[in-house]
Formats: C-alpha cells, structure tokens, sequence
C-alpha cells in the first residue's frame, strides 16, 4: 500500500526548512563578521603618518611581563575593570574573575577558581556599572549580572529585551519590523549578536550595537529599551562609543564610522557625520579622555587619529589627523587611558602608543609579546602607586586572547 503525503506535512517541512535556511544564513553572517575583523589588508598611504621613529628625550618606557591566567578553554572576547578585580568572558559562555593586580595576591598562584557564570551563549561585550555588570551575547541578548565582589559572585537579575519591554510592544503592528523572509519582530529585539556595549557618562543610559547593523539605547534603571536605530549601518556594527557630551559613534564592517547626536528635546538620535577613511573592515573605537580625539581601528592595520574639526564651516564633525602605523596584521582592540593609548592586533602584540605635548605627533613606546594568538580585547588602568615616586606613571595592562589566556603586564611611563 502506498500513502500519499499530506499536505500539512508538506508546509511543516517547507517552514522547517525556511527556518534552517535562515538559521544557517545567520550562522554564515556570524562566519563572515568573525572573518572580516581578522584578515588583514594593506595600510592606507593616503592618510599620514603619526608616528614618530625617534623618542623624544626622558621619554623611555618600560614595561615587564606579571603573569597568565589560564583557565579559560575558549577564546576570550572581552575584558572589564573593577574596583579590586578583573572580568573575563570566553566565547563558551564563562565569565571568571581575577585578582586586578596579580603581583599583589598570591590568588595567582594558587588553584583557579571555578567560573562565576557558564552559559551556552558567547560572551561578546561587556561592561561595568557599579555592582551592575552587563554583557552582550551571541544569541542576541543582553544580560544583566549583580556583581558580588568580596563573595566573587554574580547573579542574573534580569535579560534584555525584559518581558515587560516584549510584552508591551507584542499589542501593536507599529511596533513590528521585517527582519527576515518570512519573518517580523519587535524592535526592542537585537536579531543577532551583540557586538558592542557602551555606557553614558552619567551611567543612565547603556548602548548596544549588533551585527543585525543596528544600535538600541537601554536604560539602566528599570532596562527598558528607550530607541532603536535601525539599519544604522551597511553591515555588522562592530564598537560603539560614547561622549561625555552626548555623541555616538559606532562603527561597522561596512568600513564607515557613524556619528549620532540627539538634540535637546527630541527623543532619537539622528546621523551628524559619517566618517569614511578606512578601506576595510572597522572593528574597535576608543575616545580620548575630553572626547575631542577619537581613535579606530580597522583590517588595513592603521589607528586613524580623528579630531573634532573646531567650526571649519565645512559641516564636518571631526576630520583625519593621521594615523598611527606599526602593527602588521588588523586591528582588533583598542582602549585609551590618560594620554596613554593601547592596541591590540591580530599580530599577537599590544603597542602602547603616547601623544606629544602639542598634540601633532605620537611615539610608540612599547610592544607587548608573549600570547600565541591574535589579541581579541584589552583593558588596562593606572596603577596604585605605593612606591611614591613622582617621576611617573604605572599602569597595569590586560589583554585577551583568541589563544584562551589572559596575560598581564605593568607598564611605567615617565613624566614628559
């Protein structure tokens, strides 16, 4: 006997595999934005140099290697800086905590200890807020810990979107957009992973951008989610930034580095500049500590140097400095304390780079070795001076690798 099939079988199975179709889209976009950050392409001869060859005098850096810490068993993805502590997350979902000085704590030496979180989600963002740690994810999630500290605990208080946020946007159709073939959600949903966290300078507001080329802005109160700029980007939004007077900046693999403003009294942000000089691939965004220089970095191996453009008349928010060249392969980190910038690279190396006195030139004042992988993320912070030397200043950097270990250095940097 034969049975025909049932044409409701039939649909099941069309929709089953709509769903793969766009599952394994989705997993070819996480593929291709993984890919993208990591190549490297030539450096751009258009735009100047910044660095300086020679070092200017008394200016000589020195820096020794503190230790690793080896626990991760996967690729880390972020790092953020507490009071006492540093936190790592790896792309299997763990987030650990460790000494912030290490060469002070015998915790170093002894058994690590378990992570304080595990999840099936990679880990691709975080950042700090008080006892409030929030974390960006693959599965398109932000997450929001209540960080224990002297227990070395965290716990999840709540996942954005919240269900109060889903709920109320599920009543109407306004509140629905095309993601997909087939497929609609509500905008208060990042519908891929979140890439990149950013928090305001009063703490109120958090940013997140994703590789579905949108940001949204969160608050850190209640975690509603206040707006969502979509289609901000060509492609994956890779950083974003934020400044103490209100400007975004996000940057994408679209190779284009956006800046947003929201005027006084209006509820969205809108686009003020673009900012197009990177021929490849933008996967890292730090701003000065003034907010006037911002910093990118990019697959064509340079740090372009932007500075506000001052009232040309021309329109332009900022304009290209120059840029600063030394890596030889893209870069995939970058993070600024003081005057003190440092970069991590797909060459395995962090250089730590100094601006002049008057702004115009920069010196690279050291090259970080040891880990066997490209750097995927940095922190670093200035050191608890105890010695009582006023001949300089000591920092502790931190840099995360794709090759699972976490290693530390103390850098010292005399007085210009």
């Amino acid at each position: 006997m034969r049975f025909n099939p049932c044409p409701c079988t039939l649909l099941i199975r069309s929709r089953e595999h709509d769903q793969e179709h766009e599952l394994s889209a989705s997993q070819r976009i996480h593929d291709q934005s993984d890919s993208k950050s990591l190549s490297s392409l030539p450096s751009m001869p258009s735009v100047a140099s910044l660095t300086s060859h020679s070092q200017p005098p008394s200016t000589t850096a020195t820096h020794h290697y503190i230790t690793t810490f080896k626990s991760h068993t996967s690729s880390i993805f972020s790092l953020a800086l507490t009071g006492k502590n540093l936190l790592s997350a790896s792309a299997d979902g763990q987030i650990r905590i460790w000494p912030r000085d290490p060469s002070s704590s015998s915790s170093s030496q002894s058994s690590p200890l378990p992570p304080i979180a595990s999840g099936e989600s990679s880990v691709k963002s975080m950042v700090i807020h008080g006892d409030k740690l929030f974390t960006g994810h693959q599965d398109h999630k932000i997450r929001v810990w209540k960080l224990d500290e002297k227990q070395e605990t965290i716990k999840c208080v709540a996942t954005l979107p919240t269900l109060n946020d889903r709920i109320t946007k599920l009543l109407f159709a306004k509140n629905y957009i095309k993601i997909r073939r087939h497929r609609r959600c509500t905008w208060v949903h990042h519908v891929d992973a979140v890439s990149a966290l950013a928090l305001s300078t009063d703490g109120s507001l958090i940013y997140s951008g994703s590789w579905d080329r949108t940001f949204k802005v969160w608050r850190t109160t209640d975690y509603r989610c206040l707006e969502s700029v979509w289609n901000a980007h060509d492609d994956a939004i890779n950083a974003i930034a934020v400044s103490h007077d209100g400007y975004v900046y996000t940057g994408s693999a679209d190779r284009k580095i956006k800046v947003w403003k929201k005027d006084g009294g209006e509820n969205k942000h809108k686009l003020v500049d673009t900012l197009e000089k990177h021929k490849s691939s933008v996967n890292a965004l730090a701003l000065s500590t003034g907010g006037s220089v911002l910093y990118s970095g990019a697959c064509d191996r340079s740090i372009i140097v932007w500075e506000k453009a001052g009232g040309g008349g021309d329109g332009r928010h900022m304009v290209v400095a120059g840029a600063l060249r030394g890596h030889s392969k893209a870069i995939l980190c970058i993070t600024v304390v003081a005057d003190i910038v440092f970069s991590g690279s797909a060459d395995k190396t962090i250089r730590v780079w100094r601006r002049g006195i008057d702004g115009k030139g920069y010196w690279c004042l050291g090259v970080l070795e040891g880990h066997k992988s490209p750097i995927k993320c940095l922190a670093a912070a200035l050191e608890v001076c105890t010695s009582g030397s006023t001949a300089g200043t000591s920092y502790l950097v931190f840099g995360g690798s794709l090759d699972c270990e976490i290693k530390v250095w103390k850098l010292w940097v005399p007085f210009l």
